[in-house]
């Protein structure tokens, strides 16, 4: 009789093509990648963190409701999604802005949610940086913990049909993304159980960044991070560091391989980063951590650092164009973020509509008590800021079905 001793087994490594000074550890495989690739990829991130900071500053300033930043894990989410096929179905957090971003949503669009304006896809019914994309095949991110994992794993197990039956498409696979503190949560072990005996080709990617909000990891669980947890559910499973966007890619593009073997099965990736940024604008995590420790990773590692590094060493980036990047991007950024601010709210029906193909007699009562009170109470309510201020509750109650 022998009891299985986790303190006496040696932790699960972590998988890495380049050490944190931008030099490549194993010279024959290199990173995979173009220099015009990686330009792209470097950019992307680059700009993924000057919106993370000005959108910062404009929830401070009162012009935002509500955001949260990426920063420390930008090469997660941009690495994965420019592994991946366009056709492959993405199921987000809250921390994947990059996802979108690779993927080709553009500044306006992201402007448009943040602002919840006519233009926004959602039409102001979800909170900021919950994008979503049906033309990018990323579902819209909500708000509730860890819900999107079992939506993803019964997805998984649609494409696996989907892909069975439709030879001459390209196989599919899902992607789902999730934090260390999600996985703490119900639908993470139901999922992963659920992927694992249906067979489905998911992959399921944890950012491991330190905190789940205000818990440290070390709060969190005793065992061997996340990873540990995969071979417990029978699937194959790495752990990445996050802060290598070219092991975060070559990691991504080997589990998509595996997802697809033998019509289908589940696989486990946990990339390991540190959140630097706060949990949201909600929080102030210098509550619950020292600056010194944030100030440490920002100096010590990241991953937009380290790529810069491995371009420098390339010769294909210096100072100046790292400048003149900056100064275009912010630039794009402000224009976005100005024009999608003077942009009105979404029509008032867009409180009703949408729930069902037709609205319904109740919807309909509702509608005409809204619009009676707006009526009544006209200098009690500025509805000149909606799209059509009054007039699509008037064609919405004289529509025919």
């Amino acid at each position: 009789m022998e009891f299985i001793r986790p303190s006496e087994h040696n932790a699960i490594p972590t998988y890495r093509v380049m050490d944190q000074y931008g030099q490549v550890i194993n010279k024959e495989l290199d990173v995979e990648t173009s220099d015009e690739e990686a330009l792209t990829l470097y950019k992307n991130m680059v700009c993924l963190s000057i919106m993370d900071l000005l959108m910062f500053e404009a929830q401070r300033q009162g012009r935002l409701s509500f955001y949260m930043m990426s920063a420390g894990e930008e090469g997660i989410a941009i690495g994965t999604a420019s592994a991946l096929t366009p056709a492959d179905v993405i199921f987000c957090q809250y921390r994947e802005t990059g996802v979108f971003m690779q993927r080709g949503f553009t500044l306006d669009q992201f402007m448009n949610q943040l602002f919840a304006n006519s233009k926004d896809y959602g039409q102001g019914r979800n909170m900021p940086v919950h994008y979503g994309s049906s033309d990018l095949n990323i579902h819209t991110v909500s708000s509730p913990l860890a819900t999107q994992i079992p939506h993803a794993a019964g997805a998984a197990y649609a494409v696996k049909l989907q892909n069975q039956q439709q030879s001459d498409k390209e196989p599919r696979v899902v992607v789902c993304f999730f934090g260390e503190g999600a996985a703490s949560e119900g639908d993470f072990h139901a999922a992963l159980n659920i992927a694992a005996t249906r067979e489905a080709p998911a992959i399921f990617i944890c950012r491991n960044n330190g905190y789940a909000i205000s818990t440290p990891t070390r709060d969190q669980y005793r065992g061997d991070g996340i990873a540990s947890r995969g071979a417990g559910y029978g699937m194959d499973t790495l752990r990445v560091d996050g802060n290598d966007i070219f092991a975060v890619r070559r990691a991504v593009k080997e589990a998509r391989k595996i997802a697809l073997e033998d019509g289908g099965k589940p696989v486990l990736i946990e990339m390991m980063a540190y959140r630097v940024g706060h949990h949201s604008t909600s929080d102030d995590s210098f509550a619950y951590r020292q600056k010194v420790e944030v100030e440490d990773w920002k100096r010590r590692d990241n991953p937009i650092t380290r790529m810069r590094k491995w371009l420098e060493g390339r010769g294909v980036w210096d100072e100046e164009k790292e400048r003149e990047l900056r100064s275009v991007l912010r630039k794009d950024v402000l224009k976005a973020f100005e024009k999608a601010e003077k942009l009105k709210k979404p029509a008032i029906v867009n409180a009703f509509a949408g729930v069902y193909e037709e609205l319904t007699d109740e919807a309909k009562a509702h509608i005409a008590e809204l619009k009676d009170i707006l009526e009544r109470y006209p200098n009690e309510y500025d509805v000149d800021q909606y799209e059509g201020g009054l007039d699509s509750l008037t064609q919405a109650l004289e529509k025919k079905q």
